[in-house]
């Protein structure tokens, strides 16, 4: 009897990945552009001086395997941010408040599920946005998994919610810092320029998520067996019988929550917080839980510990994926690999290419899965190019934000979209299940925004 595919470990499918990375600077030729630097201190690429470098340095085995500490240490803020969370998260379980919240949210919603998927796909969607936040969404894969469970939902469920949310909310961002705003300013164009038209596709793109949620939800709530996870011990989260009583200390650690997810909403977009500030309102919010709910001290550690155990395969899967890219670089074949699917833009129709960019910026971020750090690379490219085939630079920007945004759902080189599916216990064959068929409705609808901005001008 023939045996039947199993997808591999997705530790194993990123050394693999890895592999793939080395054994190509084995066979394209290195280079790299001139690099110079901006009014703002960013380093770009300067269009025209790609030059095949002779002196590359060659990406051994031994190379390979040193990459992986290497990476560990490039990813460490996301890394530890990652056992932070999960000490916090411990603490929090162990004090009742969020079992008791949801028990009380279920009352509720219980028989409001598209509202609730709704509201949820929105904040999370209005948060990357207007603040870019993606890895802060880490701290919420717990809760929204044992809410769905408690709705007789699976763990996809509640991982779609999450990351379709914020992936979405990257790809239609109309000031998103992070991506849009630098982007903008790479090609030359006013700040936030442009807004009317993105908040217009705003809203087929999140009707397109929001359905396919949905749908997916009101599936496996008719039939669990349904669920693409079924049979998978590691998503399995079965709700408590019976949930602890809201009392009032629990009230109040659920409102100190409240007011740290207000306060980390504040400081990333006026304070310019990020992961390490972040780490540390969240270690603030563990003491103040820890003096409410009357825990004792020793209990307090040990739940801090317990949780953040739990999480070292997530922070694990964080650091390897960084370790693809970085390879690359090391090898000098990212800029060929750029240079190399850039130049043919130049010989097709306006409307093609600004097709052809959107799926050439959707491969490129498998390679280099940071949004900013993919503007610096390519949108120095692709203006220029739009410039000779009739392309507004607004609309190589759009292109550029949605191949970014929405592959971030998808590809294996995301270590924030690993870390979430490492939480949940979800395979990464099982998510491709899942999210295929969407990513194929939000590449048409992609490429047919782009062609009708270019049809009116879009500028």
């Amino acid at each position: 009897m023939a045996k039947t595919f199993k997808m591999p470990h997705t530790l194993v499918l990123l050394v693999a990945l890895m592999g793939v990375a080395m054994v190509l600077t084995w066979i394209l030729p290195s280079g790299a552009f001139e690099m110079e630097t901006t009014e703002t201190g960013a380093r770009v690429v300067v269009p025209g001086t790609f030059q095949v470098a002779d002196d590359a340095p060659f990406i051994t085995p031994w190379d390979l395997i040193t990459a992986i500490p290497r990476a560990m240490g490039a990813a460490s803020d996301v890394i530890f941010f990652v056992f932070l969370i999960g000490g916090v998260l411990g603490v929090l379980r162990a004090t009742g408040a969020i079992d008791a919240g949801i028990g009380s949210m279920l009352e509720s919603y219980r028989h409001r599920l598209g509202l609730l998927i709704f509201m949820a796909m929105f904040i999370f969607g209005v948060c990357s946005a207007s603040f870019g936040m993606s890895a802060e969404y880490i701290a919420f894969v717990g809760i929204l998994i044992a809410l769905c469970a408690a709705l007789r939902l699976d763990s996809m469920t509640a991982i779609g919610i999450l990351v379709l949310g914020y992936g979405v909310g990257y790809g239609i961002s109309p000031m998103n810092p992070f991506t849009v705003l630098i982007a903008q300013d790479i090609a030359e164009v006013p700040p936030l320029s442009g807004w009317w038209y993105r908040l217009v596709v705003a809203v087929p793109f999140f009707a397109i998520a929001f359905h396919h949620v949905y749908s997916y939800a009101r599936r496996v709530q008719k039939d669990p067996a349904a669920s693409y996870v079924a049979g998978v011990e590691s998503a399995k989260a079965p709700p408590p019988e019976d949930y602890p009583p809201l009392t009032k200390r629990r009230i109040a650690v659920l409102v100190a929550l409240g007011l740290t997810v207000i306060g980390l909403f504040l400081g990333v977009r006026f304070l310019g917080w990020y992961l390490t500030e972040l780490a540390g309102l969240f270690l603030v919010l563990c003491g103040v839980a820890i003096v409410i709910s009357g825990m004792k001290l020793n209990e307090a550690a040990e739940k801090f510990i317990a949780g953040a155990a739990a999480l070292t395969t997530t922070a694990l899967l964080v650091g390897f994926a960084r370790g693809i890219a970085l390879i690359l670089e090391d090898g000098l074949v990212l800029h060929t690999i750029v240079n190399a699917l850039a130049t043919p833009l130049s010989q097709v129709p306006a409307e093609l290419s600004a097709v052809g960019m959107f799926l050439i910026q959707t491969l490129l971020n498998l390679f280099v899965p940071s949004g900013s750090g993919q503007a610096f690379v390519t949108m120095p490219l692709m203006a220029p190019i739009g410039d000779l085939v009739g392309v507004s630079r607004q609309v190589a920007v759009l292109a550029y934000q949605f191949g970014d945004g929405f592959s971030n759902m998808i590809v294996p080189t995301n270590a924030v979209l690993m870390g979430i599916l490492g939480i949940a216990g979800i395979p990464y064959d099982r998510w491709l299940r899942f999210i295929v068929p969407l990513m194929i409705k939000l590449t048409l609808a992609a490429s047919l925004a782009l062609v009708i901005a270019v049809w009116i001008g879009y500028t």
